[in-house]
């Protein structure tokens, strides 16, 4: 019979053997997105949750999350454009091998002008993302005064930018996350949303805004090599940061990455954006209507018109549109059940049963924090 410590040692050897082979795996996506990233989702393929797929000529890489029978992947295969509809073949083959029908999510406009040729393949507008060219940054500023103004607000309530050194501790930035997401509406997102990235930053750049000596906020870029880019792919503001900050911390980044030879430089995914054209698609009416019904509804817990007008304000060069494609003739509920399941990580009707008890909760100390400010004046 093997001994506790037998038993120990072999666990932590079996889990030593999972941490070198996952670590293997994402060393060659990292490769692959390096090599081959354009759509502004490929470096999210890093990111905790994602699966991994490779094609037998190991020269792609589909990073995507499972819900239900549907595979939803984040953007479009990693690969060279000339290989992108073969890869596409072999994967959806291997996903009806297994069962399950497949949804791109985020395609970008190579894989929807390929896909949407076939026929085989339907298409959903579901939001827009806002791209500049970095080097026209400071003409957008002097045509801006709204946005220099909450620059100089942030500045004159003693906010300071600077880099983030990749080998310091990382405490303060995670403190910082802790109190944004506790303050957040909704449960903590996954998938292309994904809360978690201070754990890979070696490729990425990170700008931190600080008040005296207090982190209170950060952004997060991540690179996007096949455009010479980069995706915004956070920006966090911590309990302490006076408005402005966020608008700070876009400054900062658009000059550092100007200063890199950035070409391109997104803000990420605007969820039913009004930028976006999913109001004007040949979309079965029976999405049209749940899609404006959420953006009508869902403020409670999701802000989409603040942050389709945050990101507006910056006066993009483009909104690019955001489609999802699925593998069959008309679009199917299963496969926007399954994208809203995918960001959860769980049933969309658990997602709202925790978003209407963490709404309940925060009231509730809304109400006592009143009721004692009020006791304390009496």
């Amino acid at each position: 019979m093997r001994s506790q410590h037998d038993s120990q040692a072999s666990e932590h050897s079996d889990r030593g053997v999972r941490l070198t082979i996952e670590e293997s795996v994402l060393a060659r996506v990292r490769s692959l997105v390096l090599d081959h990233g354009w759509n502004a989702t490929a470096y999210q393929l890093l990111n905790p949750g994602m699966r991994h797929w490779f094609s037998t000529q190991g020269d792609a890489v589909v990073g995507f999350v499972t819900h239900g029978r549907t595979r939803v992947v984040a953007g479009a295969p990693v690969c060279a454009e000339t290989r992108l509809l073969e890869v596409v073949v072999e994967f959806t083959d291997d996903a009806r091998r297994a069962g399950q029908r497949v949804c791109f999510f985020g395609a970008g406009e190579r894989l929807e002008g390929l896909l949407t040729q076939t026929g085989d393949w339907s298409v959903a507008s579901l939001g827009a993302q806002p791209s500049w060219d970095p080097r026209h940054w400071t003409e957008i500023l002097a045509r801006r005064r709204s946005v220099r103004a909450q620059l100089n607000r942030a500045r004159n309530k003693g906010v300071r930018i600077e880099p983030w050194d990749i080998a310091r501790d990382d405490a303060p930035l995670r403190a910082c996350l802790r109190e944004w997401l506790g303050a957040r509406p909704l449960p903590a997102l996954h998938f292309l949303i994904e809360p978690e990235t201070l754990a890979r930053l070696e490729d990425r750049r990170v700008v931190v805004a600080y008040r005296g000596e207090r982190l209170v906020g950060f952004l997060v870029a991540s690179p996007v090599p096949g455009r010479r880019g980069w995706l915004i792919e956070q920006i966090i503001r911590g309990d302490d940061a006076p408005n402005g900050t966020n608008e700070l911390l876009v400054d900062a980044a658009m000059r550092a990455l100007a200063a890199e030879g950035a070409r391109y430089v997104t803000l990420g995914l605007s969820p039913l954006s009004r930028h976006s054209r999913f109001e004007r698609t040949r979309m079965p009416l029976w999405l049209r209507w749940c899609l404006r019904w959420v953006r009508a509804h869902g403020a409670r817990f999701y802000n989409f018109e603040g942050l389709d007008r945050f990101k507006a304000k910056f006066e993009p060069d483009q909104w690019e549109e955001i489609v999802a494609l699925a593998h069959a003739r008309r679009f199917p509920v299963s496969v926007l059940w399954a994208i809203v399941g995918a960001f959860a990580q769980s049933s969309p009707i658990w997602l709202v049963a925790r978003a209407l008890s963490r709404a309940s909760r925060q009231e509730l100390r809304w109400v006592a924090r009143a009721i004692r400010a009020r006791l304390s004046r009496a």
